[in-house]
């Protein structure tokens, strides 16, 4: 499956911003799909994470309660909605899928190219 995530930019803290990552192929619906980012000179974090079917998801601790996760199987698309925006959420966000609901990286096999988040305080 290849995944091009968009809806990136510059934000005002505060703000919302939706993320959007399309899937292609057929097979959008057989994988777990994850967000994940990545600060200057930091590691790539885990962000939230949905089930094949969308009706399990989980978050980070930094974003639970500001950011959710959600996927439309019809439109091969998984969204991150973003909230609340903080300067500390500035990143590179990527979507990622693969067999396991899981919050660590190396478990999912595929990546969208990323997409940059920038808040502004």
């Amino acid at each position: 499956v290849q995944l091009q995530a968009s809806g990136g930019g510059l934000v005002q803290a505060g703000g919302p911003l939706r993320l959007s990552c399309a899937a292609s192929g057929r097979t959008f619906s057989s994988y777990v799909m994850g967000w994940f980012r990545q600060a200057p000179g930091k590691e790539r974090d885990f962000v939230a994470a949905i089930d094949r079917s969308g009706s399990v998801r989980y978050a980070a601790n930094s974003v639970k309660g500001r950011f959710t996760i959600s996927r439309d199987t019809g439109k091969n698309t998984v969204y991150l909605q973003m909230n609340s925006l903080k300067p500390e959420d500035t990143a590179v966000y990527f979507c990622a899928a693969g067999s396991a609901l899981a919050a660590t990286a190396h478990l999912y096999d595929y990546w969208g190219q990323g997409t940059l988040v920038t808040v502004s305080s």
